[in-house]
């Protein structure tokens, strides 16, 4: 399987300027773990997840003043909509972390999370409670 057949095609962008709070607030509505942000000064793309804003919060930092460019990561590992699978579950596991921002010609096309990797990889028809034992 590739990429492209895993890929939530629904990308959430965002500005440096977002606070922590907006961001979370849009994150959940679209019930996403992630967003891309778009810097237009640098022109460049990164990334804040669930986990850097959970981060944030944690450490005793206020959402409605923290930035997205804060906390954004910015050396970001893409993937191309054409990788398989494979090659995308092993730069997560390389690099430590859990969604690839999906880019093609003309920039990002969606994000691919561990859970959607697995979503593809699991057997069909199987309930969850069928693995308890």
């Amino acid at each position: 399987m590739l990429v492209r057949d895993a890929m939530s095609t629904v990308v959430l962008t965002i500005g440096p300027t977002h606070t922590l709070r907006q961001a979370a607030r849009l994150m959940s509505a679209r019930r996403i773990g992630a967003a891309v942000v778009h810097d237009p000064d640098t022109c460049g793309l990164g990334i804040i997840t669930e986990r850097d804003i959970l981060n944030a919060i944690g450490a005793g930092q206020n959402p409605d003043i923290e930035t997205a460019a804060t906390h954004t990561t910015t050396d970001v590992v893409f993937a191309a909509p054409a990788r398989t699978l494979e090659e995308a579950a092993e730069a997560m596991t390389h690099g430590g972390f859990r969604h690839l921002i999906v880019l093609d010609d003309n920039g990002p096309v969606g994000v691919v999370s561990v859970r959607d990797i697995i979503r593809c990889w699991a057997p069909a028809g199987r309930h969850p409670a069928a693995l308890v034992g």
